[in-house]
């Protein structure tokens, strides 16, 4: 479901639970499935999220770790003297999930991408996180921009 489908409110749940989830993957070394199961189960997020939020939420979840692999190391050479194993988890995360909509998820705009990784950090992270993921996104964003990485412009 796309960004412009479920409105910019819904779209903005459905990455926060995202995050969250991703979170539970990275700590807990779950699978994809048992995450979503017991966060949409036990997971502090309203009770009232529509099903289209859920997929949503899980779509991403599914993507960004399916394409760890091909994200990492794009978040390694943006991020200069920062090794991924260093960055606080929370940062990482907002990364990856920015990083794979940025290349995966053609609807959605890059800066509205970065926009909405802004305000995960936020929520999500320390104050100081907020420079340098924007740093980090932008150079991702140039990069795609100039043809050096490929976007994948085809639905996930």
């Amino acid at each position: 479901m796309s960004e412009r489908a479920l409105g910019a409110e819904r779209a903005h749940e459905a990455r926060e639970a995202a995050i969250q989830m991703l979170y539970q993957w990275e700590v807990g070394r779950l699978s994809v499935p048992d995450v979503a199961d017991s966060f949409w189960r036990i997971g502090d997020t309203p009770a009232v999220l529509p099903e289209r939020v859920r997929e949503r939420a899980s779509a991403l979840v599914r993507g960004t770790v399916e394409r760890v692999g091909e994200i990492d190391p794009i978040i390694e050479a943006q991020s200069a003297n920062w090794r991924l194993d260093r960055m606080p988890v929370v940062d990482r995360l907002v990364l990856r999930l920015a990083i794979f909509e940025m290349l995966h998820e053609p609807s959605t705009p890059s800066a509205v991408v970065i926009d909405e990784a802004l305000e995960l950090a936020r929520r999500f992270s320390a104050e100081e996180a907020v420079p340098f993921i924007n740093g980090v996104l932008d150079g991702v964003k140039r990069r795609i921009e100039s043809g050096e990485l490929t976007a994948d412009r085809t639905p996930s």
